[in-house]
């Protein structure tokens, strides 16, 4: 969830966070010791997590500070028809529809005699554009439900494989707050990620899994993230650590199929991918820069995100039956940070400084029938003023900042929707750095796909 949109050259101004085209040839089992490839991650492994003293202290305070700005939801205003205006834009979205291609490049992994072509990314719309990278496969008894189930099995004594004892890496899985992200594959085309989950509250640091189901297989992105300071957005810097903590647990859960329970695939994606920026990698603890094997000592470039370009596909051939029930959580966040204008910028040096809580609540119900349904909302009304992002200062007055971002999600055993909505309005629109942004995305089996952006500024120079 983010006001501060497009936020990757982010001024961070508190050294302190406030919170939280390869195809496989062949799959053959006897090519790959996948249990030669368990101890040599699991060794790696227990190494690393021994460097990571000081970063758990790092993230055991923010944590602590996290904690302090839960409370109850405030009710929403509704304010000169806001809520009226969003319905009618969304309205006029989903009257729009939207022609959606195949992206490019699809790649083909196989086990046995069966296959999947699909695309090796995931996007945020339908374009193809990468978000993420897939690296991890799930075959066999492997509905999103399923994974869900899995996961939250497990207790969060991850000591065996070499996990320290503290959050995010003692901690249970949960179900995610994120941005709904679209994947393309089999024969329903494109998905969306209906079923997200973390390890590790929203903040400080999480893991984060994305789930998108095509036809009996079920693709997904995980990655180790932490919570951008002073924002509601996060930061990816690492997809490897991330795949490796995904494994150990269903390696431990012993639901793998004993003969063979996971194979590699061939590069299928882009390595490295994405980067993060200088500015936030700066912050990173010494021991945390080891872990995810980057430079040790400050840098003046953007750092690249690492991962080997391969999936890994986990074979189920057991499963934990599903348990029904009503899973909410609330909590607020104070956005205080400089940031890039998110829309409407008049140019690089178009920054603004943003300040005030946005409220955040998701409700996740799965059903006796086996019916998954998923509701976040968040709100706030914000300050916005212009601001010199060399200095800080003031160049022009305050604004009013109102946003709303819901996402919404079902999955049942014929049907897999999901649904993100974006509006931001700063006000009064006649007033210089005044406008308005609204995003909307929904993403089904049933072939009902829609992307739609609709932005209205000052003038038609800032457009």
């Amino acid at each position: 969830m983010a006001f501060g949109l497009l936020i990757c050259d982010i001024k961070i101004k508190k050294s302190n966070m406030n919170y939280e085209e390869r195809k496989m040839k062949g799959g053959k089992a006897e090519s790959f010791n996948w249990k030669e490839l368990g101890k040599t991650k699991h060794n790696s492994r227990r190494f690393i997590m021994k460097k990571l003293s000081s970063l758990l202290v790092c993230l055991l305070m923010l944590g602590a500070l996290m904690t302090g700005c839960e409370k109850a939801v405030e009710p929403q205003a509704a304010g000169d028809n806001l809520e009226a205006e969003i319905s009618r834009l969304v309205n006029a979205a989903m009257k729009s529809g939207t022609y959606a291609p195949p992206p490019s490049p699809l790649v083909t992994v196989n086990v046995g005699e069966e296959s999947l072509n699909f695309w090796p990314y995931t996007g945020s719309d339908f374009s193809s554009e990468p978000e993420c990278p897939i690296n991890l496969i799930f075959y066999g008894l492997a509905d999103p439900r399923d994974i869900r189930a899995a996961l939250f099995s497990l207790d969060g004594d991850r000591s065996a494989a070499g996990f320290p004892d503290v959050p995010p890496f003692n901690d249970t899985w949960q179900d995610a707050i994120g941005f709904v992200e679209t994947g393309f594959g089999g024969d329903g085309g494109w998905s969306g990620s209906s079923i997200q989950l973390s390890c590790g509250n929203y903040g400080p640091a999480r893991f984060h899994l994305r789930l998108f189901r095509m036809g009996t297989w079920t693709v997904a992105n995980v990655h180790f993230e932490i919570l951008i300071p002073g924002t509601t957005d996060h930061q990816v810097i690492s997809w490897e650590l991330a795949e490796q903590f995904v494994i150990s647990d269903f390696i431990r859960s012993g639901l793998l199929d004993q003969d063979i329970p996971m194979i590699p695939t061939e590069a299928i994606n882009e390595a490295p991918f994405k980067t993060i920026p200088a500015i936030i990698y700066n912050g990173l603890p010494p021991d945390l820069r080891y872990a995810i094997g980057g430079p040790m000592e400050d840098v003046d470039y953007d750092v690249p995100i690492g991962t080997d370009g391969h999936a890994l596909i986990l074979n189920l051939a057991n499963k934990v039956e599903w348990a029904a029930g009503t899973y909410r959580k609330d909590f607020v966040l104070e956005f205080d940070q400089t940031i890039p204008k998110p829309f409407c910028s008049t140019g690089p040096m178009d920054y603004v400084y943003v300040k005030g809580p946005v409220y955040m609540s998701q409700t996740v119900t799965l059903g006796n029938d086996g019916v998954y349904h998923m509701l976040f909302a968040a709100h706030g009304e914000l300050s916005v003023t212009p601001v010199n992002p060399m200095t800080g200062e003031p160049t022009g007055e305050t604004l009013v900042a109102r946003a709303r971002e819901n996402y919404k999600s079902t999955l049942t055993d014929k049907l897999s929707s999901a649904s993100s909505m974006l509006f931001q309005k700063i006000i009064p629109l006649s007033e210089p750095g005044g406008g308005q942004l609204f995003r909307y995305l929904h993403v089904s089996s049933s072939g009902s796909n829609i992307a739609w952006e609709d932005t209205k500024c000052l003038s038609a120079e800032t457009e």
